[in-house]
């Protein structure tokens, strides 16, 4: 992964939409990820923090390391820590590829929203598991867009979806990745797999996940490749305004939106 093949981009906005993400998801996704005192813990791809601070809280006296390809990313990873107080972290610029620690360092190995922007995540798998010592565990967490539904359906508001998935494998990621960790974690060696599916429902008796998830995760990720989008002719202008407006649409009194993320678990 180069710092320029994250399709999101690194704008201030989608530094915002990672944080509101994390807020939102905290209790579905990390409620049962709890490190040991004393343990040395790497978090892959730390991007700017979002995931960290919650980490670290859950694990206040564990010692974590965290990592990005990106400088400016780690930059804002240790502001974002440092105005919550974290004292339990250590950041660092890294390239995941060419990790400068050595063979059985971390006790465990933690990645979120990572492998999906990866020409090769097996190949970073196999990596990683070098890294930890016999009987440590990793934890792998991912979405899938094509885990997405809705209603009130609508044709545009797929097709935008779709265009984030295409322009994302376009980058050299996979934004289905999913569904495949069970195979991705086995096929580099880890034993005891197991994958949790962690669907986020939303309907409006849930106003909190309707603007946190919904408008500020969801919709706002798929709105932030418009250009991308609408350069290379994948949409019209005028079709992919409707798309934007439809997802905005199940935000309604009477609408609904589904998807999943995947949580694996293997141990080295």
């Amino acid at each position: 992964m180069t710092a320029n093949s994250y399709v999101h981009g690194y704008s201030a906005g989608e530094a915002k939409r990672l944080g509101d993400q994390a807020r939102t998801l905290t209790d579905l996704l990390h409620h049962d990820t709890r490190y040991p005192a004393g343990c040395r813990v790497l978090e892959a791809g730390c991007g700017t923090g979002a995931q960290t601070v919650i980490l670290a809280k859950n694990s206040p006296n564990a010692e974590i390391v965290s990592i990005d390809i990106s400088p400016e990313s780690v930059r804002r990873a240790e502001e974002r820590a440092k105005a919550e107080g974290i004292k339990n972290v250590k950041f660092q610029a890294a390239d995941l590829f060419s990790l400068p620690f050595a063979p059985g360092s971390f006790d465990h190995v933690f990645v979120c929203f990572v492998l999906e922007h990866l020409p090769d995540p097996g190949r970073a798998l196999c990596t990683l598991r070098t890294l930890v010592k016999p009987g440590g565990t990793i934890t792998v967490i991912e979405g899938d867009h094509g885990s997405a539904y809705f209603h009130p359906d609508s044709t545009a508001a797929r097709r935008a979806i779709r265009c984030l998935v295409d322009l994302q494998k376009e980058a050299g990621g996979n934004a289905l990745i999913g569904r495949e960790l069970y195979p991705l974690l086995v096929s580099a060696g880890f034993s005891a797999v197991q994958v949790s599916p962690r669907m986020v429902y939303v309907d409006a008796s849930r106003p909190a996940l309707v603007e946190g998830f919904t408008k500020q995760t969801f919709t706002a990720m798929v709105a932030g490749v418009r250009d991308e989008a609408i350069k290379k002719g994948m949409m019209t202008p005028a079709e992919w305004e409707r798309g934007i407006e439809d997802l905005y649409r199940t935000c309604g009194p009477d609408g609904v939106f589904c998807y999943t993320f995947f949580k694996a678990v293997g141990t080295v």
